[in-house]
């Protein structure tokens, strides 16, 4: 990571401008978050800094700056609401083994009851290499894309957040994982990199 990342997050002017940007509350949110996490989040979901342009900040490739915002965004996300932490995870799990099930047997139909209208889902491009389209966009796309596949797909907990993944030979080789919104799927995110899968804590559920 550049030197003047920490610097940067952490320079008393830049955080009077940022919070006059976003409110003291979310500050308060973001405090929790790690200065990497923090750039990401704030670089793109606030003021739409493009992936590869967060990755040359960041020092990391793009696939793993989205992956850091999308952290990010979970983590944020879980604050809301009166749920605890617990029963965040087991909601978002629900909804997210229902839409591997609806994959799995090809449910179409169900499938958009669990996706937003304007869903998208994303790949990095070690998985459009894997033949997955690097952008899809629309609730009808996404099912399409999902219908009657993940047959060897299982669910697991990603960076703590339920997700799907596909291991290989003992190695996982592609991870999903999904953004929730008011129960209902608003991004996919699909990664193949191995360099961004080591940073991911990974632990497959039953």
């Amino acid at each position: 990571m550049p030197e003047n990342v920490t610097d940067d997050v952490a320079d008393p002017e830049h955080e009077a401008v940022l919070a006059d940007a976003i409110g003291p509350a979310l500050m308060l949110v973001l405090d929790t978050l790690g200065p990497s996490e923090r750039l990401a989040f704030v670089l793109h979901d606030m003021f739409a800094v493009s992936f590869p342009e967060i990755a040359e900040i960041v020092g990391t490739s793009p696939a793993a700056a989205r992956q850091l915002a999308s952290r990010a965004r979970r983590k944020v996300q879980g604050t809301g609401g009166d749920a605890t932490g617990d029963e965040d995870v087991a909601r978002r799990r629900t909804i997210v083994d229902a839409f591997l099930a609806a994959s799995r047997g090809g449910d179409f139909a169900r499938l958009l009851t669990l996706l937003d209208p304007d869903v998208v889902m994303r790949a990095d491009a070690a998985g459009v290499k894997f033949g997955a389209e690097a952008l899809v966009r629309g609730a009808d796309a996404v099912a399409t894309t999902f219908s009657g596949r993940a047959q060897a797909a299982r669910p697991a907990l990603i960076d703590g957040a339920p997700g799907v993944l596909w291991s290989s030979g003992g190695r996982p080789r592609v991870v999903f994982t999904f953004t929730i919104e008011d129960g209902r799927i608003t991004a996919i995110d699909l990664l193949a990199d191995p360099e961004t899968l080591t940073t991911l804590t990974l632990q497959p559920l039953d």
